[in-house]
């Protein structure tokens, strides 16, 4: 027998006692659960709570989200990363303008469709607020599903999800689609823990959990090794003027794609100084001003600060000069940048 198939009933016995009580929950308005599933893609739900209350307070409606000017809408996220998250919400906002009459599409093709939506996020808007029996495949998911069944087929590889979203699909009860994603996420994320050991005292699932009984819990879900993280050395320079400080805007493709930022360069960063033209306007020789480390995906940066007075307010073309409040209500920096907040802000007005 699949034992995958026992989990439903008591699985939803055990949401309706411990269900998390999160915002987007409280009404399965799609407008509201797409923006918490896009914010929740790598990122903890105890840090999306406040960005949730906070952007849904800017952009309350989809027609709010698509006509926001994009340094308004970059400055909401700010914090969060991730930030073509951001822009696709935007974009699929003003396709739901267009192609939609403003009104969120529901079926689960035309949620696909959406820009920034993949399988998951469609599955669980459509499950969630339309009712359809489509089953959320994320890591709680796929752990739960892996350890229920003692499965070691490989997760990462598109076969592998291919195979634990067939598992799903045959078991997803039809009339409490939502419910059963939503109790799988909240199993995985509480209970079916992705590090340390798992509560199995805790699961509804402990009496046919075939990874309990044979004493693998901690071996599953299968997934292999991660590459080690590139790492960049970089050295962020502070240029003040009158009380304001020099930004400049990233590229648009790219990591951090259209932040604004201190700028900074690959160290030893040398001739950065001369090859922005800035070398000759310093009132002074640069001083050390903090080192900071930012983990990315892929990459991680260990940074160095640089403080440098100038004397002219002369910057290369497309940089800004931002006092205080321009800093906190106009220009989102990335939270790569956050260990030198404090530096920057000393010599703001």
């Amino acid at each position: 027998m699949n034992t995958l198939s026992m989990l439903p009933i008591p699985l939803l016995q055990w949401y309706r006692e411990h269900a998390r009580d999160l915002p987007w929950r409280r009404t399965p308005d799609p407008y509201r659960v797409w923006v918490s599933e896009i914010m929740l893609q790598q990122t903890r739900v105890a840090a999306v709570l406040g960005y949730f209350a906070r952007f849904m307070a800017a952009f309350p409606t989809i027609q709010d989200l698509a006509d926001a000017p994009e340094d308004v809408l970059m400055k909401q996220w700010q914090g969060l990363g991730y930030y073509s998250r951001a822009r696709n919400l935007q974009k699929a906002a003003r396709q739901i303008m267009d192609e939609h009459g403003g009104v969120f599409p529901t079926d689960y093709p035309a949620i696909r469709a959406l820009a920034g939506i993949g399988d998951y996020t469609a599955a669980a808007i459509a499950s969630i607020c339309f009712g359809q029996p489509v089953p959320a495949v994320d890591g709680n998911l796929l752990r739960v599903a892996a350890r229920v069944l003692a499965d070691d087929t490989d997760i990462t590889t598109t076969q592998g999800k291919r195979h634990f979203t067939q598992a799903l699909q045959a078991v997803i009860p039809v009339d409490f689609p939502g419910q059963f994603n939503q109790a799988m996420m909240d199993l995985g994320a509480t209970v079916c823990l992705p590090n340390g050991v798992p509560l199995c005292d805790e699961c509804p699932a402990a009496d046919f959990c075939l990874a309990k009984a044979q004493g693998v819990t901690q071996d599953l879900p299968t997934r292999p090794a991660k590459k080690p993280r590139r790492i960049e050395e970089r050295v962020v320079f502070l240029l003040f003027h009158a009380g304001k400080i020099a930004l400049r805007r990233r590229p648009s493709k790219g990591l951090l794609a259209g932040l604004w930022e201190y700028p900074n360069e690959l160290a030893p960063a040398e001739e950065a100084l001369s090859q922005w033209g800035l070398a000759d306007q310093l009132a002074g020789k640069p001083e050390f001003a903090g080192t900071g480390k930012h983990i990315f995906t892929h990459v991680e940066w260990r940074m160095t600060a640089q403080r440098a007075e100038l004397r002219s307010p002369a910057l290369p073309e497309g940089w800004v000069w931002a006092d205080r409040a321009a800093l906190e209500h106009t220009y989102a920096l990335p939270s790569a940048l956050a260990p030198f907040r404090s530096a920057a802000e000393e010599g703001l007005l």
